[in-house]
Formats: C-alpha cells, structure tokens, sequence
C-alpha cells in the first residue's frame, strides 16, 4: 500500500535537506524586505531558479530557507546529485567524445565501404544492421538526459542556466555534423563555465566543433585562399581543410557572435565590423568533422592582414589570436553588459524587465569583470525579482510546463519516447530549434487557444498514467464536506494557491460537480481525483512561473 502523502512528503524532504551547517545558515543572500509568507517566498524562488516546486524542494526551501537554497545553488557542487548521475549511468554516449561518437554511431553506407559490405545483398545488409548502434540512441539518450536532469536533479539553478546558455549560444541537431557534438558541447563548452566568467563561456563556445560547424566558420578562409593551388605548388596541405567545400570568407558565426551573442542588434557594430570579425575568425576550423570533431587553427585559411573592429586595430600577423582579441574586446564592452543584463532579467523577472534593473546588472557585470554568479546574485537579491509584478509574471514555455507538471506532483521520469513527444507536440522540440535564436524565452509564441489544448491534454495524461516511463504521485482529495472543498484542497496542493472564481466554477462542471450536476438520487459523484489534478495542471494559473 502506499504511504500516506503527508508522510510521504516528509520523507522526501528529510532525504534530501542537507543537514544544518554555520554556512547554510548565515548564506551571503541578503534579500529585500518583504510581506510575502515563507511558502510565497518559497514557491516564487523554485519557479524562477528551477522548473517548478516539488513537493521535497518545496520543503526543503522552507527548512533551510531561502537564502540558503539560493546559496546552494549557485555552488551546486556542493549539493549532492548521486540519484540523478546513478540514473544517467547507462546512457553510454553521454561519456562518450565527439570522435568516439563518430566512430560508434556511423553512417550505414560509411560503415558498408569501410567493412566492404555489399548494401544490396539483404542478408548481409541485415547483419551489417545487428552489429552497428543505432545512431538515434545517441540524440534520445540526450534529449532524456535533459528530461531527467530537469526533473529530479537538486541542482537544479545549474539546469535552468544550462537552458538559457543553450538557447544564447543555440546551435541545431539537424546541421549535418552538429547531431554529434551535442552533448560533448554542454558538457565542455557550456557546463563547466555556466558560474565562472562570461568570457571563459564565450571563448569555450568559440573554439567549440558544434558552434563552428553550425554557424560555417569551419568552412571560412581569407579571400584568394586556392586549395588546388596550394596543392599544385607543393605546399602540403592539412587533411582536416580536405572536407572544405566552397572556399572564402563566411561571416555567418561574426553576425551571430555580434547579433546574439555579445553586443546585440543595437549595440553599435556595422556590417564593415562583421566582416572584419569574419576576417579575425578565418583559419578557426575543425579537424576533419565527419571523423575527428575536434578543434583545429588552419594557418593556411587565416587572413593574416590588419583589421579593424569597433574603433580598435588587430595587428597583422597575430593569426589564431586575432579571434581571442576580439572575444575579449566583445566581452568586455558595455553594450555586452546591457543585453546579456537585459537576457537574464528577461528569464528571471519579466518579459519586459525594469530599465533600472537592467542597468544595476551591466554595472554588476562590468565592475566584476563579467562574472556571472555575481550577476546571478544581484538579479536573485534584487527589489524587482520579489515584486508582485514578478510574482506569477511570466509564462512557461513547454519544457517548463511539462517539467514543473511531473513535479509538482513528485514525479520521476526516465526521459522515455512519450514525454519527449508530448513536449515535442507542445511545440519546442529539444535540441532543435533551427533559428540561430533558438527557443524564445518570452510568452507571446507560447500563449493561443491551440496550445493551451494540448497542455490540457498532457496534464491529463499524465495524471491518468498514460505517459510511460513518467510517474506521479497523486495527493488524495482530502476531507471536505463536499466536492469544492475537495477541489480546493487539491488546489492548494498542487498550485500553492487558491483558484480564481473562474477557475474553480469552470473545474468542478468538467468532472460533474457543477450546481446543477446531481445524480438522481440527490447525491454527487465522488471527485475523480486523477481527472481533477490534470484539470488543475491544464489550468491558466499553472502555466505562469
């Protein structure tokens, strides 16, 4: 029989409190003064800087209290995650380098040539099969690896930025040999640097094989640059530049790396900038992309020539270190600050976040040299982050909304097929957002009658146990001396907070509670709990963080 989910809930928060300490409980958090409850402070906090309350984060929260979870997350190698790293365990290709990836995981008629299988012979063609991984287990561990991180890791600050950076620096599984440098991406380019120096992630994103490709710099060369010439005259000429194909500059990444990366579309750069950057970034290439993957500095391809960026010179002759010039004159400028400011408050506080509070973080970022946990601080510590404004302010997009659905029933997943789908189905597919952009942060292509739909039908799904591979828990209805006061118990429960009129009315028709839904003998059907939490899910108040 199960526990009791009060007894469950208690559980679940003593398992995962880290036990009191000196630190924890004088954290260096200083919030602003506030009327709001400890569970208002609480809920607010988990919606913003993870994907929603649960029901053991949520206690966890109030226990430690606010400060200190804020603390924690922001070093969240101090919080243990061994349940989470124990789940991912199997998804061998996680571990796996992008060359390891590329030999594990080929292309069926490039493995053929290589064993010298005849394709058109079934027999062996099938054997050729049985023996060769499936390169879709690659892209599903991946994309279940993020599912599951998201929805059961306590560190969950560190899966929230790991989205937001993703979708800043976004490069697409569907650009040819971007699909295997996915995860080698976050775990080397993204990851390690989402607390440090703005710089440092700037930096691991330029030099990264998946930005290179996805963005063509692999395939930009100084103007006149002649690989058949090279060859005819002698000059031995790198394997890793054989795999070029149309040769000249490409300012592809220079835009992006100007437009959305650092500066902004109104940050002051003009199309002559872009292509001096172009210019700069010529020669930074990758090694043989279809076989090696790795990062490598092509001296023939670079432009060795002056340039000129912004106003500043770039001396001839400084080759690969030209592109480290201008990554640290781009991440040191002001209009940097301003729209990476202006991008974190967009995520944590509102759509359109307070002017005042954009420009006390580019002062953050500017005065700390562009370190982001003290931008993260400033924003999590700041008068508008606690405003009623922010409160229940922004709406979720559909990961955010299926994550914090599992959760705020404490559920689990093991990131299967049917989750995927239904997030696919909600219109963000993971890891293939194709513009540049990648996933918006802001309501406006979430919010419409359709979409709304579909939501609804997950949270009913999921509440049903017709999503396999994805478990909740349900709470009971608890004692009322009727259905609304069932309702309203169940309410509280999942949402934290009372339904509107409106809400409630139109709840309690849809599972036959209504006034006038009377059974003829005077009584009601009792209140089909699992029909009631979807329906509470699917509602507007659970689709605002």
């Amino acid at each position: 029989m199960p526990r009791p989910y009060a007894l469950l809930l208690l559980c679940l928060a003593c398992a995962s409190a880290p036990a009191p300490s000196a630190a924890s409980a004088t954290p260096p958090v200083h919030l602003p003064p506030s009327s709001w409850t400890q569970e208002k402070q609480a809920v607010h906090v988990l919606n913003r800087l993870a994907y929603g309350p649960s029901p053991a984060s949520l206690a966890e929260v109030q226990a430690t209290g606010v400060e200190a979870w804020i603390w924690s997350q922001l070093h969240p190698d101090t919080l243990e995650d061994a349940a989470v790293l124990a789940k991912l365990s199997n998804f061998r290709s996680l571990q796996m380098s992008t060359a390891e990836r590329l030999s594990a995981y080929q292309p069926e008629a490039k493995l053929a040539k290589e064993r010298g299988v005849d394709l058109t012979d079934p027999e062996a063609r099938a054997k050729l099969l049985e023996e060769m991984p499936i390169a879709r287990q690659m892209g599903a561990e991946l994309v279940a690896a993020k599912l599951i991180r998201a929805t059961e890791s306590r560190r969950q600050l560190q899966e929230v930025l790991l989205d937001f950076w993703f979708n800043h620096f976004n490069v697409a599984a569907q650009k040819g040999a971007v699909r295997w440098m996915l995860a080698p991406y976050e775990t080397e380019a993204l990851r390690p640097h989402l607390f440090g120096s703005f710089r440092a992630l700037l930096g691991a994103v330029a030099h990264h094989p998946a930005m290179l490709f996805y963005l063509d710099n692999w395939m930009s060369t100084r103007d006149g640059f002649d690989l058949a010439a090279l060859r005819r005259s002698g000059v031995p000429v790198p394997k890793q530049l054989a795999e070029v194909g149309k040769l000249g500059l490409n300012e592809n990444y220079a835009r992006e790396l100007l437009e959305l990366h650092t500066l902004g579309v109104d940050g002051g750069y003009t199309q002559a900038d872009v292509r001096e950057v172009a210019r700069c970034f010529t020669g930074w290439g990758i090694d043989r992309p279809r076989q090696v993957g790795t990062f490598a500095f092509h001296p023939l391809a670079h432009d060795p020539g002056e340039k000129h960026v912004l106003g500043v010179t770039v001396p001839a002759g400084g080759g690969m270190g030209d592109g480290e010039r201008i990554l640290d004159l781009l991440a040191a400028h002001p209009s940097t600050a301003r729209f990476l400011a202006r991008k974190l408050a967009q995520k944590f506080v509102a759509d359109e976040p307070p002017p005042a509070l954009v420009e006390r973080l580019a002062r953050t970022y500017l005065q700390t040299h562009g370190d982001l946990s003290s931008v993260y601080l400033a924003l999590f510590q700041s008068p508008e982050f606690w405003s009623e404004q922010a409160f229940d302010g922004k709406t979720k997009t559909p990961l955010e909304f299926a994550v914090s659905a599992v959760r705020a029933l404490g559920g689990s997943t093991y990131g299967d097929a049917p989750l995927v789908k239904a997030v696919d189905a909600m219109g963000e597919p993971l890891y293939r957002a194709q513009p540049p952009t990648g996933w918006p942060e802001v309501a406006t292509p979430w919010v419409n009658a359709g979409a709304l739909v579909t939501r609804i039908n997950f949270a009913l799904a999921l509440t049903a146990g017709r999503i396999p591979g994805t478990q909740v828990l349900l709470p009971p209805p608890g004692a009322g001396s009727g259905p609304g006061a069932q309702v309203d118990t169940l309410a509280r429960t999942v949402l934290h907070a009372p339904l509107s009129e409106t809400t409630r009315a139109t709840l309690l028709r849809a599972v036959g509670q209504g006034d006038n839904d009377v059974m003829p003998d005077g009584e009601r059907r009792p209140v089909d709990s699992a029909k009631v939490a979807g329906l509470l899910l699917g509602s507007p108040e659970f689709q605002k963080q």
